[in-house]
């Protein structure tokens, strides 16, 4: 059976990786909810006014959008299917878009009412990666082949042996 850390991380990159293909995907295109996607690109549009070095290296709303967007799908769908490191790197990835979301919001002075959830699923991401990265503990490897426990570590002292020299 699976270890509860084991299913408590399978089940955050499920639900954290469906999140951000999700809004990923709103950010991508009006097909799944015309008024977020128009929300999007307004919103978009007043970061890029907020800030002028954007313009300056030839980034407009709509490549800042689609970019992010784009992001989002590509790393939810890598946290969601992926297994391994790949998971790690995704996780990664969102959690420092997500401080640059954040960043954005706190830039043109929203409340945070309009970028709680992006706390929310940063905590959720930082918890995801703080957990699948923590090592494994001692009490796991209890089930050694019995050969194996029989084997002296390479730490272990060898036994002295007592020559009597006359």
């Amino acid at each position: 059976m699976a270890s509860p850390r084991t299913i408590t991380v399978v089940a955050l990159s499920v639900a954290l990786g469906l999140f951000f293909v999700f809004m990923g995907t709103i950010k991508l295109t009006p097909r799944l909810s015309k008024d977020a996607y128009n929300e999007m690109k307004r919103a978009y549009k007043s970061y890029v006014r907020a800030l002028p070095l954007l313009k300056k290296m030839g980034i407009n709303s709509i490549l800042l959008r689609k970019s992010i967007g784009a992001l989002e799908v590509a790393c939810g769908i890598v946290m969601t299917l992926v297994p391994g490191r790949p998971k790690d790197v995704a996780n990664f990835l969102l959690l420092l878009l997500v401080l640059a979301v954040l960043f954005f919001h706190q830039l043109v002075g929203d409340p945070l009412k309009r970028y709680a959830h992006a706390l929310v699923f940063g905590i959720l991401l930082t918890c995801r990666l703080l957990i699948a990265r923590k090592p494994e503990d001692r009490s796991e490897k209890k089930a050694l082949p019995e050969s194996a426990e029989e084997q002296p570590s390479l730490y272990e002292k060898a036994p002295q042996s007592k020559v009597k020299v006359s």
